[in-house]
C-alpha cells in the first residue's frame, strides 16, 4: 500500500504541476494547492483499495485521516522548503540563473521585479544595458552591469547563463541579432510582449515576476519529462556505483602498480548553461598527463577545440583497455548522482575549451552533459570535426525525447562492448 501511495502521489504531482511556481505562492494559495493535492490523491487511493478489494483491511477512521494528516504535513513541508529557498539564492541551489537585459530607462525597475520576492525562482547574474557607453555603469546594487551588446553577448557566452530577459524599452530597436546568438548559443529567451521578434521558433507565452513574456528556447519540455529524465538517472547512477565499486576492487591496484598515483582523476568541466562542476574518471594516464598535453598540441587530430591523438603516449598500457571499453568513465555515475551530468547528454568541455567557444559551440551546454550522447554512439574518436561533433549534439539537444535517450543508452552498450570507434 505504501509504493501504491507513493505513485499515486507522483502521478498527481506530474499531472496537476503542484511544484510548478511553489515559490511564487502566498500561505492562503499554499494551503488550497495543498488541501487540493491531498484531496485528489485520497480519491485515487480509496478507487485503488476498491479496485483491488482491499478495503475492507483498512480502517475507516485511518482512510478518513489520511487527508487531514496529509495537508498538514505537506503544508508543514512546503513552507520548510520555501524557507530554505530563500536562504539559498545562489543558482547552485536549484534557481535558475538569469540576465537581465533592458536600457538605461527601466534596467531599475527590472531589476527590483526580480529582488523584491524573497521566493523567487530566479537568481540574477547580470544586468545588461544594450544603449549604455561601456564601462558607463559598472554595478547596480551588487550586481555586475554590462554595458552594449557586446559586452552582453560576451559575458552570456562565457558565463553560467540559464535564460535572458529582454525588456527593452519601446523607443530603443530590438536587438534581433543578440536575441538569435542567444538562441544559438541554447540560452531560453524571454521577451517583454510588447517586443516581439518575429522569427523565433519553440514560443510560449507565461509570467515572469509579473512581466508578460514570450518566451523562446531551443528545445522545450514538460515538468514531466524532466522528472522523468531525472528519474531515469537516478536509478541508472545507483546501478553505475554499485557496478563502479565492484570494478574498483580489480582495477585500483593495477592502476596503482603500473603508474603510482591518484586512482580517480578528477577536472573541473563545463556543464549546463556554463555551471562548472567537478568531472571524474579512473585515471588512465599519466600522473603529468596535462602538463604533457600542451607540448603534444601539435600533434593534434581533432580539428577545432577537442583534443584527440591515436597511441597518445601519456596513456600507460592498462589505460589504453580501460579506455577501449570505457572502464575509466564508470565514476562519471557520481556525477550523475549529483545532478551535474545525466546518462544522456552532450560530452562536458574543460575550462580552456569551453573559453575558446564560439556562440554556435555554446548550444551544445543548454542541456545537462552526459556520460554518452549522439557523438559517442556515432563514430566516438571516429570524428575528428569539432563542427560535426556541434552538429550531432546540437540535434541531439533540438530533437531530444525520452525515447531518444532510450535509444542512444542501447547504441550505447553495443559501442562500448565492441570498443568501436575507441581510441
Amino acid at each position: 500500500m505504501f509504493f501504491a501511495i507513493a505513485a499515486i502521489d507522483l502521478v498527481v504531482g506530474l499531472m496537476m504541476g503542484s511544484y510548478k511556481g511553489i515559490l511564487r505562492r502566498g500561505y492562503w494559495l499554499e494551503t488550497k494547492a495543498v488541501a487540493k493535492h491531498a484531496i485528489i490523491v485520497t480519491v485515487c487511493v480509496i478507487a485503488y483499495l476498491f479496485a483491488m478489494k482491499e478495503s475492507s483491511n483498512y480502517s475507516r477512521v485511518v482512510i478518513f485521516a489520511f487527508p487531514i494528516i496529509s495537508i498538514c504535513v505537506l503544508y508543514i513541508g512546503r513552507i520548510l522548503l520555501k524557507k530554505w529557498l530563500s536562504k539559498h539564492r545562489g543558482p547552485a541551489s536549484g534557481k535558475r540563473a538569469i540576465l537581465l537585459i533592458g536600457g538605461k530607462k527601466n534596467y531599475r525597475e527590472i531589476v527590483e521585479a526580480f529582488t523584491s520576492n524573497p521566493y523567487s525562482e530566479f537568481h540574477v547574474m547580470g544586468i545588461g544595458i544594450i544603449d549604455a557607453k561601456e564601462n558607463e555603469i559598472p554595478n547596480y546594487h551588487g550586481f555586475p552591469v554590462f554595458c552594449g551588446e557586446s559586452a552582453i553577448e560576451d559575458f552570456a557566452q562565457l558565463n553560467w547563463v540559464d535564460e535572458a530577459l529582454f525588456s527593452i524599452p519601446t523607443e530603443l530597436p530590438l536587438p534581433d541579432k543578440m536575441i538569435k546568438n542567444f538562441g544559438i548559443m541554447g540560452i531560453t529567451i524571454h521577451i517583454k510582449l510588447a517586443r516581439v521578434a518575429d522569427d523565433s521558433s519553440n514560443q510560449i507565452v507565461e509570467k515572469l515576476e509579473g512581466y508578460t513574456v514570450l518566451s523562446t528556447s531551443i528545445n522545450m519540455v514538460s515538468a514531466g519529462q524532466l522528472i522523468f529524465k531525472r528519474t531515469m538517472d537516478i536509478c541508472g547512477g545507483l546501478v553505475g556505483m554499485l557496478l563502479t565499486g565492484i570494478i574498483f576492487i580489480f582495477v585500483a591496484p593495477i592502476i596503482y602498480i603500473k603508474s603510482p598515483g591518484p586512482i580517480f582523476f578528477s577536472q573541473i568541466r563545463v556543464g549546463k548553461n556554463g555551471r562548472k562542476f567537478r568531472f571524474y574518471k579512473f585515471r588512465s594516464m599519466n600522473v603529468n598527463a596535462e602538463e604533457q598535453k600542451k607540448e603534444l598540441m601539435g600533434q593534434n587530430e581533432m580539428s577545432g577545440l577537442m583534443f584527440k591523438m591515436e597511441d597518445d603516449p601519456r596513456v600507460f598500457p592498462v589505460g589504453r583497455f580501460m579506455r577501449k571499453f570505457s572502464i575509466d568513465e564508470l565514476p562519471q555515475f557520481w556525477n550523475i548522482l549529483k545532478g551535474d551530468m545525466s546518462l544522456v547528454g552532450t560530452r562536458p568541455p574543460t575550462e580552456e575549451e569551453f573559453a575558446g567557444y564560439e556562440a554556435r559551440h555554446r548550444a551544445r551546454l543548454g542541456i545537462k552533459p552526459g556520460l554518452t550522447g549522439m557523438w559517442q554512439v556515432s563514430g566516438r574518436s571516429d570524428i575528428t570535426d569539432f563542427e560535426e561533433v556541434v552538429q550531432l549534439d546540437t540535434y541531439y539537444i533540438t530533437n531530444w525525447s525520452l525515447a531518444l535517450d532510450i535509444k542512444i543508452l542501447f547504441k550505447t552498450i553495443q559501442v562500448v562492448v565492441t570498443g568501436k570507434g575507441s581510441k
